[in-house]
């Protein structure tokens, strides 16, 4: 690790790695955005009978509306074969509307920690059932885009569609601390 290497935190690598993504990312907006970036943000448009909402890793947040948020999920990915978490927050969380259900659009982000993206992608695609495509404008990069129908909660009017980003960063000097 260099000097002017970030912390980060293998005991909690995801929300580690995710909290200086934040700010990251914050450092390149320009404060004029019709949006802003929030670390956990809750999503309390379903909250469960508990009364504890569901949160987001990161989320663009509408600033004309709070309720709209274009969510972020982060996964790690030891392998490009160790994707049951990733795959699992797509099926019970985006395409059930627990997750943006104001919005037809998300990101998962997928923090690998060795292998290659390619084959990541190519076991995302297949657990799924979908194709994945690569987004027109960042085709250099590994960002991946698939389709998918929602199941509607009856009575609400959430999109129907949901359109997921997927996007793979590499990590090969990371590594979980095991407890």
């Amino acid at each position: 690790m260099r000097h002017d290497d970030p912390f980060v935190d293998g005991r909690d690598l995801e929300r580690s790695v995710t909290q200086l993504l934040e700010h990251r990312i914050n450092d390149l907006m320009s404060g004029n955005e019709p949006f802003y970036i929030q670390h956990e943000p809750k999503e309390r448009a379903d909250m469960k009978s508990r009364g504890q909402p569901s949160e987001y890793d990161m989320a663009f947040v509408l600033r004309a509306d709070e309720r709209i948020m274009w969510p972020l999920e982060a996964k790690v990915l030891e392998a490009p074969d160790k994707i049951s978490d990733y795959i699992k927050a797509i099926e019970e969380k985006y395409i059930k509307c627990v997750y943006a259900p104001f919005s037809s659009e998300g990101a998962m982000l997928g923090y690998l920690l060795s292998g290659n993206p390619s084959d990541a992608f190519a076991n995302i695609a297949a657990r799924i059932s979908c194709v994945l495509v690569d987004h027109p404008s960042f085709s250099l990069r590994p960002h991946k885009c698939s389709a998918h129908a929602r199941a509607v909660p009856a009575g609400k009017s959430y999109p129907p569609t949901f359109h997921c980003h997927h996007l793979l960063l590499e990590f090969p000097a990371l590594e979980r601390t095991r407890r």
